[in-house]
């Protein structure tokens, strides 16, 4: 999204506030500075408004910011209290055509918004065709792929790894498990980079994108494979092509930027904290626990937007009316210190009790998250095997954030390493994307 200035007091990175929900001054959550220091963020709304505070997004629309641990559970555990559904939303009037957060909020009718039965009954047609996928051939898929990706730039002693790799292998996992044909899958990553950006081609690639999915649908009803699209086809649930249509374009955006991220995170820890650097040839420390460090301290989804009030209740100490628009602040959950006391960074050794994946019934459908560290872990090993002595281009400081307060990821990640000319031959759609 566009980050709007806004002038900052007594050196705090989010400024004073206009009046928020209740009358009450509120924090605004955009402008500069947002992106340095989250964590730091996080402490000090904490310290100024405990776990719930109110805040102020693009154009001070207000709402309210869950950062309580105890408090997001109780959010995301009360489905029929605190809705999906954003037509409940009372500041309509007051959302100005092209905002930016728009595409979050915009209802469509889709599982991300549904309710009740009807999403019980998307969610788990989700579930189902996603439970059908072996691992062990998902590890070997991704393992393929990656190898692809790193072919094309084994030889050159650098390359940028968001750019080249970590961006890249979630969409060819994904395109393969979609069963897109190999021949459309660099066409369908370039639109799907396009529609990421802000400028007037955004909208158009987007609909190519989504007119993509429909084809593909449409060809899965008459010719079924043994591919996520032909299973939701084939479920019980009885979901409308239109349905799967959208719902797989949900389930595309939702594990293509964050994982890519986790796969960024990773490779940055590994390759600029002292207690993982052992681990390229073969420490202590493994890349499963560098992957779980990362959901607790720097994860790829650190605010989502939102949940709805369905009526007049209390959260954390305050009064939230029917219609208002909750933040969940899944990294700032995270670091509560009222259930993480002790929040360092062996603190997070094997425990996966982070929000990461957000709770309950809205939460990443299950095995969604098991399936996204697969792609994960088989990205992280795999280029850590092929390129053992790689290492950042840049000092750790150089490295930029994206400006987003919803997404927490690299601009790049520049390395260099030895040059190898005896590359893996590349197989099916891992070279697609190669150059």
């Amino acid at each position: 999204m566009t980050e709007q200035q806004h002038p900052t007091a007594g050196g705090c990175p989010f400024g004073a506030g206009a009046a928020g929900p209740g009358g009450t001054e509120a924090v605004p959550l955009y402008g500069a500075g947002l992106s340095g220091d989250p964590a730091r963020l996080y402490r000090e709304m904490r310290a100024r408004h405990g776990a719930v505070a109110p805040i102020l997004l693009d154009g001070d629309i207000p709402g309210w910011f869950v950062m309580g641990y105890r408090e997001l559970h109780q959010v995301t555990s009360n489905p029929e209290l605190f809705a999906r559904d954003s037509r409940r939303w009372h500041a309509w009037e007051r959302i100005p055509e092209g905002w930016p957060l728009l595409p979050f909020v915009g209802y469509q009718p889709s599982v991300m918004f549904a309710e009740g039965p009807e999403h019980r009954r998307r969610a788990g047609a989700i579930s189902d065709a996603l439970t059908a996928i072996d691992q062990f051939e998902l590890r070997q898929i991704c393992e393929r792929l990656a190898d692809g990706l790193i072919d094309a730039f084994a030889g050159s002693g650098e390359a940028d790894l968001m750019a080249r790799y970590a961006a890249r292998l979630p969409l060819l996992v994904i395109a393969e498990l979609f069963g897109f044909p190999h021949t459309e899958v660099p066409e369908l990553a370039a639109d799907i980079a396009a529609s990421l950006n802000e400028d007037e081609g955004a909208i158009a690639a987007h609909q190519r994108v989504a007119e993509r999915m429909a084809r593909l649908v449409k060809a899965k009803r008459e010719r079924p494979g043994a591919d996520v699209p032909s299973r939701l086809l084939a479920h019980p649930a009885g979901l409308a092509e239109e349905e799967v249509v959208i719902d797989l374009l949900v389930v595309m955006a939702a594990a293509q930027q964050p994982t890519a991220n986790w796969i960024g995170n990773t490779l940055r820890l590994m390759l600029t904290d002292d207690r993982f650097a052992l681990s390229l040839t073969g420490g202590r420390r493994s890349v499963g626990q560098a992957l779980n460090e990362v959901l607790w301290h720097d994860t790829p989804t650190q605010n989502f937007i939102g949940r709805w009030a369905v009526r007049d209740t209390q959260l954390g100490g305050r009064r939230i009316r029917t219609g208002d628009l909750l933040i969940l602040g899944l990294a700032a959950a995270n670091s509560d210190p009222q259930v993480r006391p002790d929040f360092t960074d062996a603190g997070s050794d094997g425990n996966q009790a982070h929000m990461s994946f957000s709770h309950g019934e809205h939460a990443c459908p299950y095995p969604a998250p098991e399936i996204a560290e697969v792609i994960a872990k088989a990205a992280v090993e795999v280029l850590l095997d092929r390129l053992p002595d790689v290492m950042l281009a840049v000092p750790d400081a150089e490295l930029a954030w994206h400006p987003s307060l919803w997404m927490r990821g690299l601009v790049s990640l520049p390395v260099e390493f030895t040059p190898t000319y005896t590359p893996i031959p590349a197989v099916g759609a891992g070279g697609g994307l190669s150059g």
